[in-house]
């Protein structure tokens, strides 16, 4: 099913209308190709055009701060006349037919958040060929820009890894045990952060435990308790744990506490309840130091960016999402550990949505 409206949780976020179809407000001279409207990003064209997001899992709270960050981003454009949103619910068919239903149903760009990689890349080149503008972004789908889709839209997952790899040399200059944890088998976010950590950590007194690349936690709470939780009764030394969701780790840290051990460095995403868990228990876990990144919800922003430019004869952006470092316990540079007690666990302080916005979306 395809929505297409802007959902009631994000409308109760109090977010910024979008505009859908029939609406558009009206102008007294047409703008010239390639120009931005009065008022709207230079992406915004004057070119009228449906856009449509698909997601190929949307059932947790990063997915939907994610998708109306998307969203959000839309309704910056008074070209886009209308919105289309799918979830593929984690089914790669479903998520198949959800683009094949958006180019049927008239979508002139279409983002992809393709979860099952490869497996979307017949479906996306057969929009590109179709004429609609097509921009996977985050999740390398294969097959080739201009020839399958518009353009792939990555975060740089290399950078985080190296910012992660120079914080463990500051911190452990005479060597350290990592584990690092990632999501699903053979995700290419995992396997370039390691790549990026082993080109940083190159000598022996940096070792890695677990398995190799990474330990398979689906990027699942439930899974990665179960994982680390293994990990602590396997190795009596972890100095550092090393994950692309810190959120999920929260549920499993206090089994080192459980075994006598202090919780150790941490160096990750961002999210509030990791950062509330760290200003919580770090007065009593002398090891327990947290680096973290922008978790990446704003990744969107810059394909839809891409997309509605292609589509609306905006500006077209850079294809590259840089997160930056968000958080260091050790040097508070360029920010302290955050929290929101008063609100959720499941928001993220890095986004550019605001705290409370995200917070409506969860009720």
């Amino acid at each position: 099913m395809i929505h297409r409206r802007i959902s009631a949780a994000i409308a109760a976020a109090g977010l910024t209308a979008l505009v859908l179809a029939g609406c558009a407000a009206p102008s007294d001279e047409p703008a010239s190709p390639g120009a931005s409207l009065d008022g709207a990003p230079d992406w915004c064209g004057p070119e009228e055009a449906v856009v449509g997001l698909t997601d190929g899992f949307g059932g947790n709270s990063w997915r939907l701060v994610t998708t109306a960050a998307g969203a959000d981003e839309v309704a910056k454009c008074p070209s886009v006349v209308e919105y289309l949103y799918a979830d593929g619910q984690g089914d790669t068919q479903k998520s198949i037919s959800d683009i094949q239903g958006m180019v049927a149903s008239g979508a002139d760009a279409i983002v992809v958040f393709a979860d099952a990689g490869e497996a979307m890349l017949p479906a996306l080149r057969s929009a590109f060929e179709a004429g609609v503008v097509t921009v996977p972004y985050r999740v390398q789908v294969g097959g080739e820009a201009g020839v399958d889709y518009d353009a792939y839209i990555p975060a740089d997952f290399a950078t985080d890894g190296t910012n992660w790899g120079n914080f463990i040399t500051e911190q452990f200059p005479d060597g350290a045990k990592i584990l690092m944890l990632s999501g699903p088998a053979g995700n290419t976010q995992g396997l370039e952060e390691r790549e990026a950590l082993e080109a940083v950590l190159n000598d022996p007194k940096w070792e890695f435990i677990g398995e190799s690349p990474f330990e398979v936690t689906n990027w699942d709470p439930a899974l990665t308790q179960q994982v680390l939780s293994a990990a602590i009764a396997k190795y009596p030394q972890i100095d550092v744990i090393v994950s692309d969701f810190g959120p999920s780790l929260v549920g499993a840290l206090p089994e080192f506490e459980k075994s006598g051990r202090s919780i150790p460095t941490l160096v990750t995403s961002d999210g509030n309840v990791l950062g509330c868990f760290w200003q919580e228990k770090s007065p009593t876990n002398p090891d327990f130091n947290l680096f973290t990144i922008a978790t990446g919800n704003d990744n969107v922003r810059l394909a839809v960016q891409y997309a509605v430019a292609k589509a609306t004869g905006g500006v077209v952006p850079d294809t590259v999402y840089k997160s930056p470092v968000f958080e260091n316990s050790v040097s508070e540079d360029p920010n302290p550990v955050q929290c929101r007690s008063d609100l959720p666990g499941d928001i993220y302080l890095s986004a550019e949505m605001s705290a409370e916005d995200q917070a409506a979306l969860l009720q």
